[in-house]
């Protein structure tokens, strides 16, 4: 039985050679996030940003290195590209020449040409709706008139094919950029319209933040007022990272009222806090069940503790949404519920809060506030 091990993948890189460096990509140290799990292998290779495509053939060696190996069923090789643009932004210009901010935030910034706002929806765990409460959020923006996209960051669980009733891949005219898949007036992009259904994912930070950065910045995007990121649940390092490295307008975050799951929550919101961006509210799934025969209403989950917790935390409660199956059923079937019934009391929860956001979001509502010390 030959099981597949880190070392035999290490000793494998070895004998791949940066030319530019010459040295083996392992000792140069330009080998992170290596993966070995049930014979798939997955590693990305670090090279300086100006480089860029000419290290593909470096990377392309490596995967069939790796490739070569006895056990092996797949090997994922992603090239990453290590900034140092925080610290080089850091200092203060010396001599009032303005070359600082060449690499701080200006180039980070302007990742998404012609998109006024992106937003984020996060979770802190796994299993409280956050797809559906995104998939209908950008829904509602959009019915509230605004020009939307969707953009599946949940790499290892990607639904939006799914719920937004879209298959097939995406087009690329010139080879280069993507172009979105789109329904209902929204355009979306999606891990799962590049890879199938059933395929596991096992990547690890840095190469889910490449594949985000290229679905970021190698989408034709267009025109968009609000850009909503489905986030992967949790607040581990993609999160961080995409949080320090998308200029995201703010974050909303969803919570079932469940106690612990609150207690997610606030590890959501203070990672938002850790990198300066703002939340803009929290919205309680799952908040009540209300009877589809009779209309009673049921507090499974101990109702309102999200209202309170936002209470607590400072920050807005942006509104309830009850569990109703009518609600994941429409998600399921790829016909969301604020297209497939627009007049529903859930459609115009959504529409509220989305009202809600967007004047958070382009009211201005960004500014710090001024201290003046008299």
């Amino acid at each position: 039985m030959a099981q597949i091990g880190e070392a035999q993948v290490l000793a494998a890189l070895k004998s791949i050679t940066d030319p530019d460096r010459g040295g083996d990509i392992v000792s140069l140290g330009m080998l992170s996030g290596l993966v070995v799990r049930d014979g798939h292998v997955a590693f990305s290779i670090e090279v300086d940003p100006k480089r860029g495509a000419q290290a593909e053939p470096v990377r392309h060696a490596a995967e069939k290195a790796v490739e070569a190996l006895p056990g092996v069923l797949s090997v994922t090789a992603v090239l990453t590209a290590h900034r140092a643009a925080p610290q080089a932004a850091a200092p203060a210009p010396k001599g009032g020449h303005g070359h600082a901010h060449a690499h701080g935030p200006a180039e980070q910034k302007p990742l998404v040409p012609g998109v006024k706002f992106i937003v984020a929806v996060a979770s802190g765990k796994g299993g409280v709706g956050k797809s559906t409460t995104s998939v209908n959020l950008a829904l509602a923006l959009a019915a509230n008139g605004r020009k939307v996209g969707l953009l599946d960051a949940d790499i290892y669980g990607p639904s939006m094919p799914r719920m937004m009733g879209i298959a097939g891949r995406p087009n690329s005219p010139d080879g280069k950029r993507l172009e979105p898949m789109e329904n209902f007036g929204i355009k979306v992009m999606s891990m799962g319209f590049l890879v199938a259904e059933d395929t596991p994912m096992i990547w690890r930070g840095p190469m889910v933040m490449s594949a985000l950065q290229q679905m970021l910045r190698d989408v034709n995007w267009g025109d968009l007022d609000v850009l909503v990121v489905d986030m992967p649940p949790g607040t581990g390092d993609a999160q961080l990272t995409m949080a320090q490295q998308v200029p995201l307008a703010g974050a909303v975050i969803v919570s079932t009222p469940q106690d612990i799951a609150l207690l997610d929550a606030r590890k959501g919101l203070n990672m938002f806090r850790r990198v300066d961006v703002p939340v803009l509210g929290i919205i309680e799934n799952m908040s009540y069940f209300c009877c589809p025969n009779c209309g009673h209403r049921t507090d499974i989950f101990s109702h309102g503790g999200a209202r309170k917790e936002a209470d607590d935390l400072g920050m807005e409660f942006l509104g309830e949404i009850p569990l109703h199956l009518s609600i994941r059923e429409t998600s399921d079937q790829g016909q969301p519920i604020v297209v497939s019934q627009p007049d529903s009391e859930h459609a115009k929860v959504y529409r509220q809060i989305a009202t809600r956001l967007w004047d958070k979001i382009s009211g201005g509502g960004r500014v710090a506030p001024k201290i003046v010390v008299q």
